[in-house]
C-alpha cells in the first residue's frame, strides 16, 4: 500500500504547479538536469548572478516608486527620497499622462495627478527634476503607452540641463505588449505600438547607448494572474518580439541587448521566487547566445529590478505588510537582483506617505548594513531543493514559450487576446481559492481579527488646487512657445509616421519646441489609429 493509499496528506503544488517533495537529496538535482547550467558568478549562464562579486562589490539600486500631484509635489518627494539614502528614482506618471492625455482635456477630470505626477510639456520634466544630479542618481520612467514621448522629453530636459546624453544612464518602462495583457493604458494598435518600441530601442542604441529604452515588465502579468513560470517565460516572449522588431532593421544584438532590463514581480513563496530568478537568468542567456548569437556577456544579462509585489499586500492588517515587504525586499536580495523597489505597507490603501517610505527604505538598507545580504554570492546556491526547482522552473519556462510560438507568437496572441483570456481566467481562480481558503492568506482568510480596533492609515489626499496649477503651467507653456517652431514640429512629426520614419528625432524635435503630450499623441492617432481591445469569454 503506498502512502497516498494509506491517508498521507495531499500533494504540496508551489504556484507555478510543481509538486513540492518533503525532502529533496542530490539524486533530485541530477533527476532535474543536474549542475549544468550553474558556472559561476559572472560567467555564462549567469544562473548564480551576472557580477563575479554582485552586491559585496556594490549594493542593489534602491528605487522606490514615487510620483503624484504636479511635477513641484513630485520634485518635494523626490528630494525627501534621496535625503532618506534613496539611490535611484522610479516615477509614477498620472493616468492621463499614461494614457496621452492633457491635464485640461476633458477626459484627464479628476485624474490629474491623482496616482502619479502629471507631465503635459518639456517645462513639467524641468521642474520635476530640478536640483537632482542625473548622474549620481539614475531614473526610471514608468510609462509605456506614451513612453516615446516621455523618453524624448528626458533626454531633452537632460540636454538642456548640460549633461552628455550618451553618457546618461536611466531606464524607461515602454513595455507596451504587457499594458495589452495587464494594465490597459495602451494607445495605439499592437504593431504600430510595437513599432514605437523599436523606434525608441533604435534611438537610443544610436544616441544614448547608455540609457536602458525599455523594462520588460512580467510584474503587470504576474499581478494580473499569470503564475510565476508564465511571469517570466512571457517576458522573454516580449522581450524577443522587441529583439526582432529592431533586428529586422538591420541593427546587430549587441548594439542593443545589453541595454534590455526587466521589471519582475515578487510575492508568495520564498523559495519558487528565488528559483524562478535563478531559472530566468539562465534561460535568458541561453536564449541570446543560442538563437541570437549575441557574443557580449552584457548582451545576455538578465538586469532587473524587483522587490515587492503589490498584489501580495492586503487591505487587512495593514501593518503586517510592513513583514511581507521585508521578506519580498530578502527574496529580491536572495535572488540577484540589481535594483529594488520595495512596496510601502500602505500601498493597498493610497499613495505612500513619507513615513511609509521610509520605512521601505530602512527595510532594504537594515539588508545590507546588519543581515549579511552582500556579503556572499548566490548564497542558496547549492541547496537541493533550491537546485532541484530552478531546474524545474527553467524547465517550465522552456515549455511555455515553446507553447507560446507554436500557437503563433506572443505578438499574435496577445492581439487576439489569448493571452488575456488565460491569465485573467487564472486571476478569477486565484481569487476564488483565497474566498474559500484554499490558497491561506493571513488577515484575509486566515488569523483573521474580526474585532480589533481599527488601525488609521493616512490617506494621501486629492486636492483640486494642484491640478488647477499643472492646468494653468499648461496654459503658460502653450502661449510662450514659438507658434511656428511648434506648428514645423507637429508636421515632421505627422509626415514621418506616414512614411514609417524612425519618430524618436521628431519627437525630440517637437518637445523642444513644447508640445504636449496629447497634441502628440493625437498626431500619432491620426496615423496608427486607437486599439480597441479584444472581447474573449
Amino acid at each position: 500500500m503506498n502512502d497516498r493509499a494509506a491517508g498521507s496528506p495531499a500533494p504540496i503544488r508551489n504556484e507555478s504547479g510543481l509538486e513540492i517533495k518533503p525532502l529533496y537529496t542530490a539524486e533530485d538535482v541530477a533527476a532535474s538536469g543536474g549542475l549544468t547550467m550553474l558556472g559561476d558568478p559572472g560567467q555564462y549562464p549567469f544562473t548564480r548572478g551576472i557580477h563575479p562579486l554582485m552586491y559585496r562589490k556594490q549594493p542593489w539600486t534602491m528605487r522606490q516608486y514615487a510620483g503624484f500631484g504636479n511635477p513641484r509635489d513630485t520634485n518635494q518627494r523626490f528630494r525627501y527620497l534621496i535625503a532618506n539614502g534613496n539611490t535611484g528614482l522610479n516615477v509614477a506618471f498620472d493616468l492621463p499622462t499614461q494614457c496621452g492625455l492633457d491635464s485640461d482635456d476633458p477626459m484627464a477630470d479628476g485624474e490629474v495627478g491623482r496616482v502619479g505626477m502629471a507631465v503635459d510639456t518639456l517645462r513639467d520634466m524641468e521642474i520635476a527634476f530640478d536640483g537632482i544630479d542625473l548622474e549620481r542618481i539614475t531614473v526610471s520612467l514608468t510609462i509605456n503607452g506614451s513612453a516615446a514621448i516621455i523618453i524624448a522629453m528626458y533626454l531633452a530636459m537632460a540636454e538642456k540641463r548640460g549633461y552628455d546624453v550618451e553618457k546618461l544612464r536611466g531606464t524607461a518602462q515602454n513595455d507596451i505588449l504587457k499594458e495589452f495583457i495587464g494594465r490597459g493604458t495602451w494607445i495605439f494598435p499592437v504593431q504600430p505600438s510595437i513599432k514605437l518600441v523599436g523606434d525608441t530601442i533604435e534611438y537610443c542604441a544610436k544616441h544614448a547607448p547608455k540609457y536602458s529604452p525599455v523594462s520588460v515588465c512580467g510584474y503587470h502579468i504576474r499581478e494580473s494572474g499569470a503564475t510565476p513560470t508564465q511571469e517570466m517565460a512571457y517576458g522573454f516572449c516580449i522581450a524577443r518580439a522587441y529583439a526582432d522588431e529592431v533586428i529586422a532593421r538591420g541593427l546587430p544584438v549587441d548594439e542593443f541587448a545589453g541595454r534590455l532590463s526587466y521589471n519582475f514581480n515578487i510575492f508568495g513563496n520564498i523559495f519558487e521566487q528565488v528559483a524562478k530568478f535563478r531559472a530566468g537568468r539562465g534561460l535568458w542567456a541561453k536564449i541570446m547566445k543560442e538563437q541570437y548569437q549575441a557574443q557580449q556577456p552584457g548582451s545576455m544579462w538578465l538586469r532587473m529590478i524587483a522587490g515587492g509585489g503589490g498584489g501580495g499586500l492586503t487591505f487587512e492588517q495593514p501593518e503586517v505588510n510592513i513583514v511581507r515587504g521585508a521578506y519580498y525586499a530578502l527574496i529580491s536580495a536572495l535572488s540577484g537582483a540589481q535594483t529594488m523597489a520595495l512596496c510601502s505597507y500602505d500601498e493597498a490603501y493610497t499613495i505612500p506617505t513619507e513615513y511609509s517610505a521610509r520605512i521601505s527604505l530602512r527595510t532594504m538598507q537594515l539588508l545590507i548594513e546588519e543581515m549579511g545580504l552582500t556579503e556572499t554570492v548566490d548564497p542558496l546556491g547549492g541547496s537541493f531543493y533550491v537546485e532541484t526547482l530552478t531546474n524545474q522552473m527553467r524547465a517550465e519556462m522552456e515549455r511555455i514559450i515553446a507553447e507560446t510560438d507554436a500557437e503563433g507568437g506572443i505578438v499574435k496572441l496577445v492581439s487576439d487576446g489569448t493571452i488575456q483570456s488565460r491569465v485573467s481566467a487564472q486571476a478569477y481562480r486565484m481569487q476564488r481559492d483565497i474566498e474559500s481558503g484554499r490558497f491561506r492568506k493571513v488577515g484575509v482568510n486566515c488569523y483573521r481579527n474580526e474585532k480589533e480596533d481599527e488601525h488609521q492609515v493616512e490617506f494621501h489626499p486629492y486636492r483640486e488646487d494642484d491640478a488647477r496649477e499643472q492646468v494653468h503651467s499648461l496654459e503658460k507653456a502653450r502661449a510662450e512657445r514659438d507658434p511656428q517652431a511648434w506648428r514645423a514640429a507637429l508636421a515632421r512629426l505627422r509626415d514621418d509616421a506616414q512614411t514609417g520614419a524612425n519618430l524618436m528625432p521628431a519627437l525630440v524635435q517637437a518637445v523642444k519646441a513644447y508640445a504636449t503630450v496629447g497634441e502628440l499623441t493625437q498626431e500619432m492617432v491620426k496615423v496608427f489609429g486607437r486599439y480597441r481591445e479584444p472581447i474573449r469569454f
